[in-house]
């Protein structure tokens, strides 16, 4: 029991802080289309050793490439997403 309790209190102590705002955030605002900024990733990164979590591919990308086939992927998962955050990470991803 005593060893569960200690596996709990180590994940939660893993969490990374979800600020919008300031110098140390993690997350991008609504308004700067939502989703982890690269400091964000990196740090859970560090948390999670063995992450595969990358940031969004905003850029253009060649059809058919893997950024490609991540931004499809994310927009079909992503597509009931109506929330305020969720319309601005999809926008972001342009979807």
């Amino acid at each position: 029991m005593s060893q569960k309790r200690t596996l709990l209190s180590r994940k939660k102590e893993k969490a990374i802080p979800k600020t919008t705002k300031g110098k140390g955030r993690n997350y991008r605002s609504a308004k700067e289309g939502a989703g982890m900024t690269a400091k964000g990733v990196a740090a859970h990164r560090r948390a999670n050793p063995g992450s595969k979590l990358k940031t969004a591919v905003t850029g253009k990308v060649k059809p058919g490439s893997k950024a490609a086939k991540r931004r499809k992927s994310f927009c079909a998962r992503s597509k009931g997403w109506t929330g305020e955050r969720g319309k601005a990470a999809r926008r972001r991803w342009r979807c």
